[in-house]
């Protein structure tokens, strides 16, 4: 029996309780297994999250994470490669998401790895399997991208997804890195790429997309690829939202649906995007406003909340478990400038939220933590740029949003002048919780210490 029901985005969480409370005997559970479940905006800052508040409920609207009973800020960590005792003050997913899946800081790229000496960081995935836990990670990204990897695997370099990408250049936000992650491959006696080791894994759900990095050629045995190997570890491969609902197996489950990351949900009019602020003799011009559209790219994917749903219903309640959930494109759509993409991501989240949220009222014990790996480019800004009447204009790419309140909304990128991508920021970041334990956390966390709440949660030993 389903347990859940989808509720609109304005609904407070006060009255999820009176709405979607099951007299489902099912629930007469004599006792409750702790659970956690962490919810990660990849990117998402308060600009962020302003941005998308006033788009999707307008500038007196809430979001439902606005109306979880806990908020704080976490100040993120990140040290240098080259001398781990130096620290970093802005960092990527890769890093940052291994400080929330293992409680260390390492370097940029990195994944569940030390930085300088190589060495595995334990993931709290391994912990809870560990301890007969359930286990499983959602995504908007492709599996093996930097957060969902942190959680589910160990590697140098962020870039090694697959058995073809482990050594040379690869692709990362636009741009060419030099990877090598040779000690890494299997004839060398390592774990194998990102996919591989997520193939190998005992994670019962991995949902989100990566086919491409599945679809390779095992690097052992050149007639099989990465999935097949997924097969012969029990898992069961699904590749589209009709084989993801139809599913009644009780087996591990490999969603992949899409090549890499999953199509957005939204995008610009027109496909509109920030651009440079133009000047015509001497004059500033600003761009056309514009509204978020549909992203027909989008039809038949799964949603995130779709794919909440499904691994929460998938789960034994008598027992505990560990999910982590990640909404990807709030970077990424960042990252390329695009305020309507990163508006949508943030959707996504906030209904994956509401699913989460109702799970922990029928199922006390639940903790649900809401947070994001970094800061981003993005920011809120005056239509006209502020000094329009001194006709001065922003330096970076700025878009003009045409608001459903009936508003002009400016969203600013400006962290470099690159044509190929904005970059991160190192602002501290919002978190939020909802369980019987939030009112004893502190309003300020380091960022590894959101992993030790969930260890403390689930009575793991670090």
């Amino acid at each position: 029996m389903t347990f859940l029901c989808r509720l609109p985005i304005l609904l407070p969480i006060a009255l999820f309780l009176v709405s979607c409370t099951s007299a489902d005997p099912e629930n007469s559970l004599t006792s409750f297994p702790p659970k956690v479940i962490l919810i990660i905006g990849d990117g998402m800052d308060d600009q962020q999250i302003t941005i998308a508040r006033i788009y999707l409920v307008g500038s007196s609207g809430r979001l439902s994470m606005d109306n979880m009973p806990y908020r704080g800020a976490v100040q993120i960590q990140s040290v240098t490669e080259e001398d781990p005792s130096i620290p970093l003050y802005v960092s990527d997913s890769a890093n940052t998401a291994t400080s929330m899946a293992t409680g260390g800081i390492t370097s940029p790229t990195r994944i569940s790895t030390t930085a300088g000496t190589d060495q595995t960081l334990v993931t709290i995935m391994e912990m809870a399997r560990g301890s007969g836990m359930q286990t499983g990670i959602v995504t908007t990204a492709s599996l093996t991208d930097a957060t969902p990897a942190s959680f589910g695997a160990h590697i140098n370099q962020r870039t090694c997804q697959g058995p073809e990408n482990m050594v040379g250049l690869q692709r990362l936000g636009g741009r060419e890195v030099m990877t090598d992650c040779s000690h890494y491959l299997k004839r060398n006696g390592g774990p194998g790429s990102i996919s591989e080791q997520l193939a190998a894994s005992s994670i019962d759900i991995l949902l989100g997309g990566g086919s491409e990095f599945f679809d390779q050629a095992s690097e052992q045995e050149p007639s099989m690829t990465v999935s097949d190997a997924a097969r012969l570890n029990g898992y069961q491969i699904v590749r589209s939202t009709t084989e993801l609902l139809e599913l009644d197996a009780d087996s591990k489950i490999l969603g992949l649906f899409a090549p890499s990351t999953l199509p957005v949900r939204l995008q610009g009019e027109g496909n509109a995007v920030a651009v440079k602020i133009e000047r015509v003799s001497g004059e500033v011009v600003l761009p056309e406003p514009f509204s978020c559209a549909p992203n027909p790219a989008f039809d038949g994917t799964p949603d995130l909340g779709t794919m909440t749903e499904i691994a929460l219903e998938r789960f034994d309640r008598s027992k505990s478990f560990v999910l982590m959930i990640e909404s990807a494109s709030i970077d990424k759509q960042s990252h390329a400038r695009r305020p309507c993409g990163s508006i949508g991501e943030v959707e996504q989240l906030n209904e994956a939220l509401d699913i989460a949220i109702q799970y922990a009222q029928v199922n006390p014990e639940t903790l649900v933590l809401v947070t994001a790996d970094h800061s981003h480019a993005a920011q809120l800004s005056s239509p006209d740029g502020g000094l329009l009447s001194q006709n001065f204009a922003s330096p970076g790419h700025f878009a003009r949003i045409r608001t459903p309140e009936g508003g002009l909304m400016g969203v600013n990128y400006a962290t470099n002048d690159s044509p190929l991508a904005e970059y991160h920021t190192g602002s501290q970041i919002p978190i939020y919780g909802f369980g019987e334990e939030v009112d004893m956390l502190p309003s300020f966390l380091l960022q590894k210490e959101i992993f030790s709440i969930m260890v403390e949660k689930l009575g793991l030993v670090e």
